[in-house]
Order: C-alpha cells, then sequence, then structure tokens
C-alpha cells in the first residue's frame, strides 16, 4: 500500500484537478446564490466548506470487505448546488463493487493504489472492461451499469470517484432486483430459471442478522 503522505498528494492532485472536470459535467440545477446554507445552521465559517470524513484513509486498516466512503451532500451540506461530490473506495483482496448505476451522474474513477478491474455496459449491451493500474482513470457515463473488481488474491485497492453531482445516487443492481420484493414467478420468467433459484439467491441477499 502507498504511505499516508503519497496518498495525501494524491488526493490532493485529484481534488485540484476534478474540480476543473466537474464544472463542465456538473449535472445539478443551478442556484442563485455563492452557496446554500441549511436552514438549521444560522451563521456560517470555514468548517462549513471543510469536510474530515476521508481521514480515517490516512494509516487506516484495511477492511475486511469492500467500502465507500462518501462526501456527498448527504454528509457534506455545503455541496448543495455544487454539482459535485467524492467517494474513497477500499477493495480488500478479491473484492467487488456489484454491479449498480448512478442515476444522476456520471463518475470519473482513479486508482490511487493497486489494480482494479472495471467495467460498464452501454444501452445496446455492449460490455467495455478494463483492468486499470495505480496512476489509471476511468469514466462511468450517467446512469449505465458499472463494476469494479479487485482481481488480486492478496493486495488491496484504493480508488477515488468524482461525481458530477452533490447526489449522484446509486442503484445496486443485485439488491434492486432480488431484494426490493419482486414477486418470485415474476423473476423466475424474466431469467428463464425457477423459483427455488430466486429464493436462493434472494436469501443470499438478505441482511445479515
Amino acid at each position: 500500500m502507498a504511505s499516508p503522505k503519497s496518498i495525501l498528494n494524491h488526493v490532493f492532485l485529484l481534488v485540484s484537478a476534478f474540480a476543473v472536470i466537474e464544472i463542465a459535467m456538473a449535472g445539478d440545477p443551478d442556484i442563485l446564490t455563492d452557496f446554500v446554507v441549511p436552514a438549521n445552521l444560522t451563521s456560517v465559517d470555514g468548517n462549513f466548506f471543510t469536510f474530515t470524513g476521508l481521514r480515517v484513509l490516512v494509516g487506516g486498516q484495511t477492511p475486511p470487505g469492500f467500502k465507500i466512503f462518501k462526501a456527498s451532500m448527504a454528509e457534506f451540506p455545503a455541496l448543495n448546488g455544487q454539482s459535485v461530490s467524492y467517494a474513497a473506495l477500499q477493495f480488500p483482496a478479491g473484492t467487488t463493487n456489484p454491479p449498480h448505476t448512478h442515476p444522476r451522474a456520471s463518475e470519473l474513477l482513479f486508482v490511487v493504489d493497486g489494480t482494479l478491474e472495471v467495467g460498464l455496459i452501454d444501452t445496446t449491451n455492449k460490455l467495455y472492461t478494463r483492468t486499470l493500474q495505480t496512476g489509471d482513470m476511468f469514466v462511468f457515463p450517467k446512469g449505465l451499469v458499472h463494476f469494479q473488481y479487485n482481481a488480486d488474491p492478496k493486495k488491496s485497492v484504493l480508488a477515488i470517484s468524482s461525481f458530477g453531482s452533490s447526489s449522484a445516487g446509486t442503484v445496486s443492481v443485485p439488491s434492486t432486483v432480488f431484494a426490493t420484493g419482486i414477486d418470485d414467478n415474476i423473476l423466475a420468467l424474466s431469467f428463464k430459471s425457477d423459483v427455488a433459484t430466486i429464493q436462493k439467491i434472494k436469501a443470499g441477499l438478505a441482511p445479515k442478522p
């Protein structure tokens, strides 16, 4: 893994570069003020424009499973109306970010450390894949199904994603299809399978007690 100082340097460069890129990719409605202050705030200082939630990445331990640290409008209210948000993605060895979409923004992913398999599927059902190395970037167009996978059996991967919206949204394909109560018979017909198989998949996606 890269050193904490190296990670900070990467993040600093990313913030500078992505700030310019995301202005051009902005997808949120324009605001009529410099920034939007939440109704429950009576005064604003530099703290309002500061987010410290990613400090845990510096010198932190690798999580047991895939983990996302988000800096979106929900976690960082100052992003409201700014058409930008971030996410840090940690991939322990052999883990994946399952197929999903972002309905309100494109995603620009930067591999900080490690090697990452990525892929997207366009509206003609064509699959595009690439093996990214440290320092590589990959764009996932808005609304298209995509995924990331750390195929290395020993090394973890750290990546950072930028979004052209303060609230890009995430729709997980497995969870949306199999964990939202769609009738088993409908799913069995749709996937040309049987109810027993559908129920087994649903059980695997059910929240663990």
